[in-house]
């Protein structure tokens, strides 16, 4: 069985639309050892189609030598939860269709899936305990308007399952379902 290990970048708000907002805490080593820690164990990645439709042109054409995680972006096959028949061209990409409980978690029984972004995608996902591990990087920031990724949700237990601190004041809070 695998595992769904969702990585998302908030501000203290709980914003996480448009991660501009992290460019001036920059990205120190040991927060990059942490996001490979858990995303090396990854074989695809799950997103919905707003994710889907940023991420295809700012990685598709990244190399290793400018960005080490591009080869993860690139090779690995991008599941992409939507109702359009079709996607943009991006290496290794499929559509699922709309989204379906049952269709990720069988997708869940094959591998290990990585998540970023898709906010609507994981709260479904949080909501129907498909979730594995929550992988929060919290940046020392109110931004006061943006998307909000627990935004009209449910009552939902979590359990704290590790945390970190980083020079930039980066807070990375992992979070497993409260059972």
């Amino acid at each position: 069985m695998g595992k769904i290990h969702i990585h998302e970048f908030v501000s203290l708000d709980g914003v996480f639309e448009d991660p501009r907002f992290t460019m001036p805490y920059g990205f120190p080593e040991a927060q990059g050892a942490v996001l490979s820690s858990f995303m090396s164990e990854c074989t695809g990645i799950l997103l919905g189609r707003n994710t889907f439709e940023m991420f295809a042109p700012a990685w598709s054409t990244r190399t290793a030598d400018e960005d080490p995680g591009a080869p993860f972006f690139n090779d690995s096959t991008k599941y992409v939860v939507t109702s359009a028949s079709e996607v943009d061209s991006w290496q290794n990409s499929q559509v699922l269709g709309t989204y379906d409980a049952d269709r990720i978690r069988e997708l869940k029984s094959a591998e290990n899936l990585y998540v970023s972004g898709s906010g609507t995608l994981v709260r479904a996902m949080l909501a129907d305990g498909l979730v594995d591990e929550l992988h929060l990087l919290v940046y020392p920031v109110v931004l006061g308007t943006g998307a909000r990724l627990f935004e009209d949700m449910s009552k939902t237990g979590l359990r704290l399952v590790d945390h970190d601190v980083f020079d930039n004041g980066v807070l990375h809070l992992s979070y497993g379902p409260a059972d």
